[in-house]
């Protein structure tokens, strides 16, 4: 038994996608969901003796059910760029492990192919915000500027695909989406042709012209924070929405408060572009927070703890 395990975001996209270009598993069960429903190794309790790849979920989130899925006779590739904790020493776990704030998982699997499918790598780092690195990977392609223009096109609207609540706030569930890309080993040629896309550049525009209308609920020398409203658009364009507040300001952190149905704030963090460091720091802060040094998030943040929040914010970021 195959069994793929990916982020729904752009980087889990094109991290399984390169490798699927290199050894097709047609037959694979997918285990996927929104970008922030990380624990999917909850998803394959009482499995046997399967091939499980794992790609960019955070191993730290799942290292019980890793350990109890290795203890089973279970053969794991695992390629991730989230902070880890201890990797489980296994003979039949493989893992490709690197929090460097300037890789992630894509970058990652296009360095064990060897770049054989760099393309769709410069895709997923665009798609996870980081341009510079894509930028880099995009120089070994001799491309010109219009191409690379439109394979950060591709990456931001992926990873914008991602974001919500549950599926239902999605444009497509992720593993359709993987689907649809999976059949394409250019990402130019997904573009010119892709069905999907449209549909995902429509959304794109609309939730983006809303977005903007919104300004920062708190702003000081250290960063900004904003908060947007209890709707699915707000939840879609959440990621792609702190990216660019991100750019805006490279020297400053950002934070992004959206309410939940239940009172508490869902939260999304982006370090300053210039210190790409802390945004893992202060949301492990938290009951529900996760991430990496550059971009982080908290899934459920009470209301008695936003104060708190902020302060920890200007601590972590202020070098307090």
């Amino acid at each position: 038994m195959y069994i793929d395990v990916f982020n729904g975001d752009a980087d889990g996209i094109c991290a399984l996608h390169q490798l699927r270009l290199a050894d097709p598993r047609p037959d694979a069960r997918l285990v996927t969901g929104v970008k922030r429903d990380i624990r999917l190794l909850q998803q394959l309790s009482g499995i046997h003796n399967a091939h499980i790849t794992v790609l960019d979920v955070s191993l730290d989130s799942n290292h019980k059910e890793l350990v109890s899925l290795l203890e089973n006779g279970c053969d794991i590739l695992y390629v991730d760029h989230h902070f880890s904790g201890e990797i489980p020493d296994f003979q039949n776990l493989t893992a490709h492990i690197d929090s460097n704030p300037e890789t992630c998982t894509s970058l990652i699997v296009n360095h064990m192919l060897g770049g054989e499918f760099c393309a769709w790598a410069v895709v997923g780092a665009f798609g996870d915000n980081l341009h510079q690195s894509a930028y880099h990977a995009a120089a070994t392609l001799s491309l010109p500027d219009s191409t690379i223009a439109k394979l950060k096109e591709l990456g931001e609207l992926l990873n914008y695909n991602g974001y919500g609540l549950s599926v239902e706030d999605l444009f497509f569930p992720p593993q359709d989406l993987y689907k649809a890309v999976s059949s394409f080993p250019d990402p130019l040629s997904f573009l010119e042709h892709s069905t999907v896309l449209p549909k995902l550049q429509n959304g794109f525009q609309g939730d983006m012209q809303l977005a903007a209308t919104y300004k920062p609920v708190r702003e000081t020398e250290i960063g900004r924070i904003f908060e947007l409203p209890p709707e699915p658009w707000a939840r879609r364009v959440s990621g792609v929405f702190s990216n660019l507040k991100a750019q805006e300001e490279p020297a400053l952190a950002h934070g992004l408060l959206t309410r939940n149905p239940d009172e508490t704030y869902r939260v999304n963090v982006r370090a300053p572009l210039m210190n790409k460091q802390g945004a893992d720091t202060l949301c492990r802060a938290f009951a529900t927070g996760g991430g990496r040094a550059a971009a982080a998030g908290i899934n459920s943040l009470p209301s008695a703890q936003l104060d708190l929040f902020f302060k920890t914010f200007d601590e972590v970021f202020g070098g307090k």
